[in-house]
């Protein structure tokens, strides 16, 4: 039987902090050993959420949410040497599914193709929604009809979906739930991958684990031995760890757990994984709740995922995890993460060093300990970091999203170690 039931870890639900304006340009954060954060301003406008961030060759790009009304438009920029370019739509809509953790995307190809996801109604049902895919050759201008990557046609759920270049075009993970629908459903969701060549014909559709947890986000990393893809997995007694899978000559290899954290929960904590790859070196982090109140954590891989080493934890007191990582180029990794203390909620990033040695924090920004702060996100290009988060202003328990916001800062990297 498919668990649908959405736990609010630490009772955090019930918590509101971090109130006021989005930041002013300037420094936010800075010394200490730690980052120095500026805030800039943001492409997007009031009434958006849902952030995320992908590299390529010409820097950062940012997508997210934006919402009048019922319509909600899926935007990006691009943050480049001269700031952030102006502001594009890929696709606008009555029947989009938003949600704080299940979040579209866009993603620069190395030929400069733009492909992006979104998620879309497909039927009454609250979680009736399918993954949309579009391209565009003219750099966001004009977008192709949006196709299918799954074709079941069941009214369930599909997405929390990653994209991903592959050699042949575009590869995509996601979370499907076409084994859920139905009243007397008892299978399980399950986890699929889908590639289309450069021509945008579908040449794979398969699934790559049968029972994985139904709500927690996915994410994946090109290594140089192929697609090294992360989840949270699901044993039939609930044991809800992260595991890996890797794109190892044309074929997935069974998924294996990174470690064996033993956290039997009997929902999802929609609370899922983050990757990062450069060459064989890979670094994945995570959160787990088997230990009050919760921990988020890192580790190394230095064979492309197939080992990993020890976990270091990287939070100070207690973490709500929404975790996102990046590796940089002498081995160590920026590690994002909420951190939750004393009723409190922070976005806050530290370096870890190769070695596991954990370096300073930095507090970026206070945030709710609720859904509305969504997952915040870091991603690099060259030596300038770029950090995103949803501030809630005012907003008050209860308020729309009207008072929400993406909100963006940067930070230059200090030396390698």
């Amino acid at each position: 039987m498919r668990f649908r039931i959405v736990v609010v870890l630490l009772a955090a639900g019930l918590v509101l902090v971090g109130f006021g304006a989005p930041p002013a340009a300037g420094v936010i954060r800075g010394g200490q050993g730690g980052l120095d954060v500026r805030s800039v301003p943001s492409p997007a406008a009031p009434a958006s959420g849902e952030a995320q961030l992908t590299v390529s060759s010409r820097g950062v790009l940012m997508s997210w949410i934006e919402r009048e009304g019922p319509r909600a438009s899926l935007k990006f920029a691009e943050r480049t040497a001269t700031g952030w370019t102006p502001t594009r739509t890929v696709a606008s809509g009555n029947d989009r599914f938003v949600n704080w953790a299940d979040v579209p995307s866009v993603l620069r190809l190395s030929d400069g193709t733009l492909a992006a996801h979104w998620l879309q109604k497909s039927g009454p049902g609250t979680y009736a929604y399918d993954v949309r895919l579009s391209y565009s050759t003219d750099d966001g201008r004009t977008w192709a009809a949006s196709f299918l990557p799954h074709h079941d046609g069941v009214r369930a759920e599909h997405g929390f979906a990653s994209l991903f270049e592959l050699e042949q075009g575009l590869g995509l993970v996601w979370l499907d739930g076409r084994e859920t629908a139905g009243a007397d459903a008892e299978g399980a969701m399950t986890l699929r991958f889908a590639a289309f060549d450069r021509g945008w014909t579908q040449i794979a559709d398969e699934a790559i684990d049968r029972r994985v947890c139904d709500c927690c986000p996915t994410t994946a990393a090109v290594t140089a031995d192929g697609v090294i893809t992360a989840f949270r997995d699901r044993s039939q007694d609930e044991i809800r760890d992260i595991a890996v899978s890797r794109f190892d000559a044309g074929r997935w290899t069974a998924p294996a757990a990174v470690h064996d954290d033993g956290w039997r929960i009997n929902a999802c904590p929609v609370n899922g994984p983050a990757v990062a790859a450069r060459g064989r070196e890979v670094a994945l982090a995570w959160f787990s709740g088997r230990e009050a109140p919760g921990h988020a954590f890192v580790a190394f891989s230095h064979d492309a995922g197939r080992t990993f080493g020890a976990p270091v934890r990287v939070d100070e007191q207690g973490s709500q995890g929404r975790v996102d990582v990046d590796l940089l180029d002498d081995g160590s990794v920026l590690v994002s993460w909420i951190e939750y203390a004393d009723r409190r909620a922070d976005f806050r990033v530290r370096r870890v060093a190769a070695s596991g040695d954990p370096g300073p924090v930095t507090v970026i920004a206070p945030l709710t300990a609720t859904r509305a702060s969504g997952y915040p996100r870091l991603a690099r290009h060259g030596d300038e970091l770029v950090l995103a988060w949803t501030d809630v202003g005012d907003r008050a328990a209860g308020a729309g999203p009207e008072a929400l916001r993406v909100v963006t800062a940067v930070a230059s990297l200090p030396p390698s170690r």
